[in-house]
């Protein structure tokens, strides 16, 4: 699978899950069983760098998930 086509999975299958809106790079992997962890990685990261994804932190754990979504974006728009 080249990377074009792992991208669109990985957009595809975030957007599908309508009750969790990030991840851990862990689930990523599992997205992308066919892949080695490192490019997985490697993939994922560059998305963030596009603008793509976007990093999530509460602190002590490091989530992925689609720019603009979940609960804190939410919250802020309403405000």
């Amino acid at each position: 699978m080249d990377d074009a086509a792992a991208k669109e999975l990985i957009l595809e299958t975030l957007k599908s899950k309508t009750n969790k809106s990030k991840f851990y790079l862990k689930d990523f992997y599992a997205f992308l069983p066919d892949m080695k962890k490192m490019a997985v990685s490697k993939l994922v990261n560059g998305m963030v760098a596009e603008g793509t994804l976007e990093y999530w932190s509460s602190g002590s754990t490091t989530m992925i998930g689609l720019k603009g979504a979940g609960k804190q974006h939410a919250t802020e728009e309403g405000e």
